[in-house]
């Protein structure tokens, strides 16, 4: 039977702690590196970092924890664990299980939401470990993913023919992306532009600029973030900021004016973007988000313009498993399930104004 032991990370690993992450078997994911720790450890949080050694790899993985009382710990494996396979994933959440009781580190649940790709035989596997399916958190558990490893003009021909014709027309009438270094000018014009659009596009609701602002000033600082934008008329009109992680690129923030001229502005800075990941050696391009599979083409879903515009690169969407849990004490998880969860949620707003999770 497969097995996998637990620990945390020695403080030599968390020092390589983003070289480690991206040679996990699916090359680890941004929201486990050492710049997104970094800000999750200033909103809220608690950070460990766990190593999970099986037979042919060790899988490193950045645990996000908060405290509440009577209840204990919660533990959040954000988009992990990280496994070679669906099937390894029971071994790991019993690793999981025996290291954080024999430490008596009083976890009552782990949330875990792993890069898998979506199936009944996957949510089988994940059912059968004894974990819960509940509501997805990050915005990617579908998302539009695509291959950027071809060369620049057979990736082009590749495109959906919406986003090809866009990108070509803007290089045909010279609309110019700019590469913006991390000021703070340049990051409190990106907030505005992605407020405008939320606020003219979304029921949703934007963090506030100091979580944002740290955000890109963590990953900018490794040199793992850029800024893309298109002025018109010398304002801003389109702000992008994405992340190069290893062998992964996301295009993680966006926005831009809703009335503006420039015929493919955005697709073209996507399109910059990509070609730049690629120098920098990414081979995946992840647009970070869009509507289920099953319901794409629902103009109801309050992702459906977002869904159209990326998937005018990539033509489908991948469907992930998304988030489930695991009860470790399940008295406590049941309190957790049936009230718990929603009155630390509400409290924790009210007093910092901030996002639970």
């Amino acid at each position: 039977m497969l097995e996998f032991t637990a620990r945390f990370a020695t403080a030599a690993e968390i020092d390589q702690w983003d070289t480690l992450v991206t040679a996990n078997p699916n090359g680890g994911n941004l929201l486990q590196s050492a710049a997104f720790a970094a800000v999750k450890k200033n909103h809220g949080w608690n950070t460990q970092f766990i190593a999970l050694e099986g037979p042919a790899y060790t899988s490193y993985n950045l645990v996000l924890e908060k405290k509440f009382p009577v209840l204990g710990a919660l533990w959040y494996l954000i988009k992990g664990p990280d496994a070679a396979d669906v099937a390894d994933l029971p071994a790991m959440l019993q690793a999981l299980r025996t290291f954080t009781a024999a430490a008596r580190l009083g976890v009552f649940a782990v949330k875990v939401e792993p890069d898998v790709i979506d199936s009944a035989e996957a949510r089988a596997v994940l059912a059968g470990a004894g974990l819960v399916k509940v509501a997805d958190l990050q915005p990617n558990d579908s998302t539009a993913l695509l291959d950027i490893s071809p060369d620049a003009n057979e990736l082009l021909r590749k495109l959906h023919s919406r986003g090809r014709n866009a990108v070509r027309r803007a290089l045909r009438e010279e609309v110019d992306v700019v590469r913006m270094d991390p000021t703070e000018s340049t990051m409190r014009t990106m907030y505005d532009l992605m407020v405008g659009t939320i606020t003219a596009k979304s029921t949703s609701q934007a963090r506030g600029y100091d979580y944002y602002r740290q955000f890109w000033t963590e990953f900018a600082g490794r040199g793992q973030g850029r800024f893309y934008f298109v002025y018109e008329d010398g304002v801003a009109s389109v702000g992008a900021f994405v992340i190069n992680y290893g062998a992964k690129a996301t295009y993680k923030d966006g926005g831009s004016l809703q009335k503006r001229s420039q015929y493919g502005d955005s697709h073209l800075v996507q399109w910059v973007a990509i070609n730049d990941m690629k120098e920098l050696g990414a081979v995946q391009y992840d647009f970070c988000g869009t509507p289920p599979s099953a319901r794409l083409k629902d103009p109801t879903h309050p992702h459906h313009g977002l869904g159209l515009f990326k998937t005018s690169f990539s033509k489908t969407v991948t469907d992930f498993v998304g988030c489930w849990d695991l009860a470790l004490h399940p008295l406590r998880y049941k309190i957790w399930m049936a009230a718990g969860e929603r009155v630390f949620r509400q409290l924790y707003t009210r007093r910092t104004g901030k996002q639970f999770y």
